[in-house]
């Protein structure tokens, strides 16, 4: 049986991947998880310089889900280099790094001094705010969209997968640009904007006061986006967005996803992604389905 997906040239084992930012870059989780079990490991928003983040309290439960306002606190790239990936080069797993920044410049910065690096995808946050712009995410406007694409892939050594934000009118219109763009893949989704509001004290619960909304609550509007992108677009998609379980990887895998990372799971369960690859090789088996490829997108190819 074939569990293993290709992603703008690069193999995975399986299609399971964790989502940035809730896995750090792997040390934390490593005394839970096999990191060579995974098909990659995406590593924590990683910035030029480093990133204190936002004042406390940054995070919040809400009804299924959380939001959290971190702002990419991150030590800097040549921390990173210096120590993360290190650290994961002793695993068998591929390595993707998510890249941060507020100007086309930060992330150029970031993704030249990867070049030479045992990287094996770039992955683009995009939800960040372009501070040249007036604060608006570079995600926001298919324009600067398509101009950040573009610039990343001109520097870039790796593939570059762009990670889309839901915070849109039209996610087809953003994914269509990055495509334009040259991207090689595409992320989607990131957090959905959301507030939550303490009434006994009258505060907000966050001191950002806005946060992004992750976990199983999202999970419906992000197999939406995925499927409306899958059949907008002729690149691969990793999606995320509420996974838990193998089922949830599932509904993306079928509505167009090649792969998928799983997020906020890991804060209730650190083996989760383990458990939604070995849930998707018993639904493969259940099913009689030899290659994870057969399902890959069935349901937005149909009519």
């Amino acid at each position: 049986m074939k569990t293993s997906v290709n992603i703008a040239g690069v193999e995975l084992k399986n299609p399971v991947l964790e989502a940035s930012g809730t896995f750090g870059s792997g040390m934390e989780y490593s005394e839970f998880v096999d990191l060579s079990a995974l098909g990659g490991v995406v590593t924590k928003g990683v910035a030029n310089v480093p990133w204190p983040g936002n004042p406390t309290p940054r995070i919040v439960e809400t009804a299924s889900g959380m939001l959290n306002a971190i702002g990419l606190q991150n030590p800097g790239v040549e921390v990173f280099c210096r120590r993360d990936l290190q650290f994961l080069k002793q695993y068998d797993t591929k390595v993707i790094v998510n890249v941060c920044g507020h100007t086309t410049e930060e992330y150029l910065a970031v993704v030249d001094r990867l070049a030479d690096e045992p990287v094996d995808l770039l992955e683009i946050n995009i939800s960040c705010p372009n501070v040249k712009e007036g604060g608006i995410a570079f995600g926001q406007d298919p324009k600067a969209v398509e101009a950040i694409t573009r610039a990343v892939k001109s520097h870039a050594k790796q593939p570059v997968i762009m990670k889309l934000s839901p915070n849109v009118t039209d996610i087809t219109v953003m994914a269509r640009a990055a495509e334009a763009g040259g991207a090689d893949a595409l992320s989607l989704i990131n957090t959905i904007t959301g507030m939550k509001i303490d009434v006994e004290r009258q505060k907000f619960a966050l001191a950002n006061k806005t946060g992004g909304l992750s976990g199983p609550a999202i999970k419906p509007v992000a197999v939406r986006m995925v499927y409306q992108v899958a059949r907008s677009v002729s690149i691969p998609i990793i999606g995320m967005g509420g996974i838990a379980c193998a089922a949830d990887a599932l509904e993306f895998i079928l509505a167009g996803a090649t792969a998928v990372s799983v997020g906020t799971a890991n804060f209730f369960d650190p083996y989760a992604t383990v458990k939604v690859a070995k849930g998707i090789e018993d639904y493969l088996m259940r099913h009689g389905c030899e290659d994870i490829n057969e399902i890959i997108g069935k349901l937005a190819k149909e009519a």
